[in-house]
């Protein structure tokens, strides 16, 4: 870092910082923490984010249960993860500073809210009895700033008519003013948010206003702080960017897929965490045409999404783990009818309720066989918040086109993690095909429902289209009439068309390409879904270290591109990164006889970079 005095300030260029906001559910740190990663991407830094919250609704304040966390890494270099470790953590509570100083670096900065260590907190926090982090050596290593927030906050508002738990509820715009300040962020984005986010509360804005600016003018003021950073914005391809989250994206490509296809969407949703907020999404464009459902279970959820599809329209479901067991009987159903289906699941901690809040990848053999009788369907995975949009467009294509529900899976980090995505112009958006059939389809003007294209897709009917009336239902059905049949050679043909079908999607995906590295490299890492971001940096780093090593990651996980085998079988070593026990392993074991190695992880948390980068230097 290069450092120039300017006004008796040290001010310091960095290339990337990692901040993480903490402390109790209620104090705020996800709205700060989206506040500063909002204002950054305007600036037009790189980053990616990784909100972290307790289960429960209302956590046990104070408590190592009931902390709250915030994470972002922003940069004028390329941004792939949020950060192994932190160079700033604020700490509202003496919970937050126990739960999360183990990851900050040495010498790095700590902001504490002193008022969040007084006896109750520690007590709370676990800490022994006459412990006091402030005054004894915890904080040694690291440079601190401790600040009565809570007292600041108090005084800066004493003017308003406002309770106390309101001036509370302020702290946290106190904080993010002074990091606004240390980090020379504009304030006027939040600013900007606040007064239109209380419109109908001017008094409340006027408090989160007053507790912004008084953060912001206590950095400029206070002895205590002598640095502040700089950090240039990011060289990123010019274009039009937002900030964006995984959910968000899944929402507007949705919305896309509707305008490409002029079909209406429907979605039939029931709530579940971390995949609600594609329902709240989606229900702000009922003037666009959007329909959403909120049902009263999983099952009204997805047959709901499956009569919207029958009536011709994109029909959608959303659900997470949990969600998906339930589902299982109606995928069947939309498998034997053969009708378009979007089933989008959230991955998350299992089994059971697991861990709701916390990230897994543990559904992909539930996607793959989780359904009664033989009954393949095709998955499609997202990479990383803005991947999210392009891959589950594909999804859409996929379904419309081949007439068969689609399993889009993601998870936790990547529906509540963001980045920067560049918007794209209408051109760049591939058509998505879609044909209803008028007339019939036989001899004698008889509609044969099951009558496939060379594809093995059969015909897409809206109801009510003269002449075209036709059975549906979950029984077996007769080849081409779609009658009720128990004959069974006519079930192993019916099942291994169904079979077909799915395999011959590979013709229109494309060919599998490395991300990174050359072909017949030492090591391939082999990753799918959220895995990406920490696989990419960990390789980057040992490319830049002169290491053989290559990166291939996976969208389509069945089919599978057709090249894959071919590609797979050139390197001397495959390592498989999951947030699981090992799933995608086995998919590869089994169909290539390929002795892959796996690295898995099941604590509800994404891979560090420094995990996968010294699994690969084992194996070199």
């Amino acid at each position: 870092m290069e450092t120039t005095a300017t006004k008796h300030l040290d001010v310091r260029e960095a290339e990337s910082i990692v901040i993480r906001f903490s402390g109790d559910s209620g104090d705020g740190m996800q709205l700060t923490g989206m506040q500063f990663t909002d204002t950054t991407a305007v600036l037009g830094s790189d980053l990616s984010t990784f909100p972290e919250f307790p289960a429960e609704i209302r956590a046990p304040a104070g408590t190592l249960a009931g902390v709250s966390g915030f994470q972002v890494h922003f940069g004028s270099k390329e941004i792939f993860t949020p950060g192994d470790r932190y160079d700033v953590l604020v700490a509202m509570n003496a919970a937050a500073l126990k739960a999360d100083l183990k990851n900050l670096k040495r010498g790095g900065i700590v902001v504490l809210n002193t008022a969040g260590f007084d006896e109750r907190n520690l007590k709370l926090a676990q800490y022994p009895a006459g412990a006091q982090p402030l005054e004894d050596s915890t904080l040694d290593d690291y440079v601190v700033y401790k600040i009565d927030v809570s007292r600041l906050t108090k005084d800066s508002l004493a003017e308003l008519e406002i309770g106390a738990k309101d001036i509370d509820r302020s702290k946290n715009m106190f904080v993010l003013g002074v990091l606004f300040w240390m980090f020379d962020r504009s304030m006027d984005y939040t600013l900007k948010f606040i007064t239109e986010k209380f419109t109908k509360k001017p008094i409340i804005a006027e408090a989160n206003i007053k507790a912004l600016k008084a953060g912001w003018n206590y950095g400029e003021t206070a002895e205590i702080f002598t640095t502040r950073y700089k950090v240039a914005p990011a060289k990123l391809p010019p274009g039009v960017y937002r900030n964006i989250t995984g959910n968000q994206a899944v929402a507007v490509a949705l919305i896309t897929a509707m305008e490409k296809t002029g079909l209406p969407l429907f979605l039939g949703s029931y709530p579940i965490t971390p995949a609600s907020d594609i329902l709240h999404e989606l229900s702000k464009y009922k003037a666009n045409g959007v329909r959403t459902f909120q049902a009263e279970d999983e099952i009204a959820a997805i047959t709901s999404a499956i009569g919207a599809s029958y009536a011709g329209a994109i029909g959608v479901t959303t659900t997470s783990g949990p969600g998906m067991s339930l589902k299982a009987e109606a995928m069947g159903l939309a498998t034997m009818l053969e009708i378009p289906l979007v089933i989008i699941d959230i991955q998350r901690g299992g089994p059971s309720t697991g861990l709701p809040t916390r990230t897994e990848q543990a559904d992909l053999l539930m996607a793959m066989y989780g359904r009664h009788g033989e009954a393949p369907l095709p998955i499609v995975a997202l990479a990383t918040p803005a991947d999210a949009f392009e891959a589950m467009y594909e999804a859409c294509r996929i379904t419309l086109e081949h007439m068969t529900p689609v399993i889009v899976l993601s998870d936790g980090y990547i529906a509540n993690g963001s980045e920067p995505w560049k918007f794209p112009t209408e051109d760049q958006i591939p058509a998505i095909d879609v044909r209803f059939l008028e007339v019939p389809n036989g001899d004698n003007g008889v509609y044969l429902p099951y009558k496939r294209n060379d594809k093995l897709v059969r015909p897409w009917v809206k109801p009510g289209t003269p002449g075209m009336e036709h059975r549906i239902g979950g029984l077996e059905k007769q080849n081409e009439t779609g009658n009720v049949s128990y004959d069974p050679k006519n079930h192993e043909l019916m099942v291994r068309l169904r079979a077909e079908k799915v395999a011959k999607i590979a013709d229109s995906i494309p060919l599998a390409k490395l991300d990174s590295g050359r072909e017949n490299a030492k090591v391939l890492v082999l990753g799918w879904g959220s895995t990406f971001g920490a696989i990419k940096a960990a390789v980057q780093e040992l490319q830049k270290e002169g290491k053989d090593v290559a990166q291939l990651h996976l969208r389509h996980l069945n089919p599978f591109p057709k090249n894959l085998e071919q590609l797979l079988k050139g390197f001397e070593k495959v390592l498989i990164p999951e947030i699981n026990c090992g799933q995608l392993i086995q998919l590869i074991r089994a169909k290539y006889l390929i002795p892959a190695i796996g690295l898995n992880k099941v604590q509800g948390l994404p891979f560090a970079t420094t995990e996968i980068k010294a699994k690969i230097e084992e194996l070199l």
